[in-house]
């Protein structure tokens, strides 16, 4: 039986889940709507750490979260507990539009300065509540993408792949034929391939249709820039004209 996400109905009977929320109302109701004026005000006096997994009680999370932002701005720590309200079931029909406003209001500073981590929590909320399709496909895209990366390079680090080094053989190989890898797909001509060059004008394109195609294209983007497999390719190749970066 494949497996599949809890009911509505299954969630409201869900003890854990009550329980995840408790004191939503009280942060809810000291949650600052004053976005713009949240960009100038930094958090300071933490030392920077990063959560890994969430604590159940819902003020315990909110404090560990805010320890990510230090040295930031409250405008990133109220984004993240908006997103926390919407995940643990906290009134979204009232916090998912605040959160719309927030990016409809702010999508220049909140694309240029929030980490891939927080990105891809944008898009996943938009992926679970937007009400247009076009935007929840570009919102799950996002996801795909960076879930993917993540595996590869997940594996990559377990197996000390990172030490490994190019084989120019086999490079001039898959420039001279095809290489069979799954199902009918070929490996990346490395060099000269224009298949990501073409995937970035379709990101390009898609981008003018919603928020979430701008954080597809802004992802994408920094994908190029990080030590990510896409980065390695482009520093391998040689072909001006199919470039994608």
């Amino acid at each position: 039986m494949s497996r599949r996400d809890k009911t509505r109905l299954e969630k409201w009977f869900s003890f854990s889940r009550h329980k995840r929320r408790q004191g939503a109302g009280d942060i809810a109701d000291q949650l600052a709507t004053d976005f713009s004026q949240q960009k100038n005000i930094p958090i300071q006096g933490l030392e920077t750490s990063f959560t890994h997994g969430s604590a159940n009680k819902l003020d315990e999370h909110l404090s560990n979260l805010k320890a990510e932002f230090s040295g930031q701005t409250e405008l990133h720590y109220t984004h993240a507990k908006i997103i926390v309200l919407i995940r643990r079931d906290f009134k979204p029909e009232l916090h998912y539009p605040l959160f719309e406003q927030l990016w409809q209001q702010e999508k220049t500073f909140l694309l240029k300065n929030l980490n891939t981590r927080w990105l891809i929590s944008a898009t996943d909320t938009f992926a679970d509540y937007a009400t247009d399709n076009a935007t929840r496909a570009l919102a799950l895209t996002c996801s795909c993408l960076i879930n993917t990366i993540k595996l590869q390079e997940t594996e990559r680090f377990i197996q000390h792949a990172e030490n490994c080094r190019d084989d120019e053989m086999r490079i001039k190989q898959l420039q001279q034929e095809r290489h069979a890898l799954f199902d009918g797909t070929s490996a990346f001509t490395v060099g000269t391939d224009d298949t990501i060059r073409n995937m970035r004008w379709r990101i390009d394109k898609l981008s003018k249709i919603s928020i979430a195609g701008e954080i597809l294209q802004e992802i994408f983007s920094r994908l190029q820039e990080n030590e990510t497999v896409y980065r390695r390719f482009r520093n391998r190749h040689t072909r001006d004209k199919t470039g994608w970066w």
